[in-house]
């Protein structure tokens, strides 16, 4: 029988000295960052380490790329402390961050019962992660990091609140919400590209692509009787960027393997380049089928515009009538 190794436990500290010299940055890592954001179910990208609020440094500042929240990680190597908590709350409070994400070596029972009744009591867009850091290895194998949660908001509660705290969910929203978890137990099943959201009693779901200011979303319309797929452009040089991806709009659907709906809504802050699908909604016994759809122009939207998204550059923008002048 093969000799299996055994797990030793590893002090933080033989890895990191200091909080702000060696484990902020290592946390604010493009790889660390994704780790992280998946444990919380969110798309992360660092805006700033040791961020000013007043004579304060906030440790690392991201922003969720699906809605361009500020997401705020507050990090310590030692046990929880009352200091770090009162530097959450003021860090948020003056960055206007929604969701606080406090990492460290232990929380104690005071600071996750805090934590677990701030996600109680502050509205459905304020969220509060506590998360415990280990490292571990065998034998003389490297060390890896485990990130354990122990304190985090109550998605479904604060989903079906946040529409009203004093009625229930109208039918129509009761839909939706239906509609969307069942994409999202397909998402989950298929563990494609696609990182599943919580569901919504919305009549659109968003999935991040990778940068802030760009992201796919799904919507459905009733009345219409139609769902599609899209990408979202809000970013403040959202009309440049359209310009440049529309410039290669062969090549784009193509890729995609349909025509595309090029909406450019001019004078409006988003752009949006959909394909749709005319279906009933009311017909529960076709959500399947179209359930099945979205996921697969989920995941081909994502492969054809992520890359192309990421090296998108405004300045490469020439308006038509620069174009003319010269």
């Amino acid at each position: 029988m093969e000799k299996l190794g055994r797990l030793d436990k590893v002090e933080l500290r033989e890895v990191w000295e200091d909080e702000a010299s060696n484990f902020t940055p290592w946390l604010a890592d493009e790889e660390n960052i994704i780790l992280i954001g998946e444990m919380i179910g969110l798309e992360l990208e660092v805006e700033a380490q040791e961020k000013n609020v007043g004579p304060f440094r906030a440790d690392i500042l991201c922003k969720d790329t699906v809605t361009d929240n500020w997401v705020l990680i507050e990090n310590q190597l030692e046990r929880t402390n009352h200091t770090h908590l009162g530097q959450l709350l003021t860090y948020a409070a003056g960055l206007g961050a929604t969701t606080m994400v406090w990492i460290a070596k232990r929380f104690t029972d005071e600071h996750r019962a805090a934590l677990d009744r701030l996600n109680e009591i502050t509205a459905e867009e304020f969220r509060f992660f506590g998360l415990e850091i280990e490292l571990w290895r065998i034998g003389d194998s490297p060390m890896a990091p485990k990130f354990n949660i122990v304190s985090h908001p109550n998605d479904w509660t604060k989903t079906v609140s946040r529409i009203s705290p004093t009625r229930e969910l109208t039918s129509t929203n009761q839909l939706y919400l239906e509609y969307w978890t069942g994409l999202r137990d397909l998402l989950e099943q298929r563990n494609g590209v696609i990182v599943p959201r919580k569901p919504s009693p919305e009549n659109w779901t968003s999935f991040a692509i990778g940068r802030s200011g760009f992201h796919i979303t799904a919507r459905v319309n009733v009345s219409e009787k139609w769902i599609c797929v899209q990408l979202v452009l809000k970013d403040q040089d959202a009309d440049s960027y359209f310009y440049l991806l529309e410039r290669d709009k062969v090549d784009i659907e193509e890729e995609i393997g349909a025509e595309l709906e090029w909406r450019e809504n001019p004078g409006l802050k988003e752009k949006h380049i959909r394909l749709s699908l005319d279906t009933d909604l009311d017909d529960r016994q076709d959500w399947d089928k179209q359930h099945q759809w979205l996921f697969e122009q989920l995941e081909i939207f994502y492969k054809v515009f992520s890359s192309r998204v990421k090296t998108l550059d405004a300045r490469d923008y020439l308006p038509e009538e620069n174009e003319t002048a010269e």
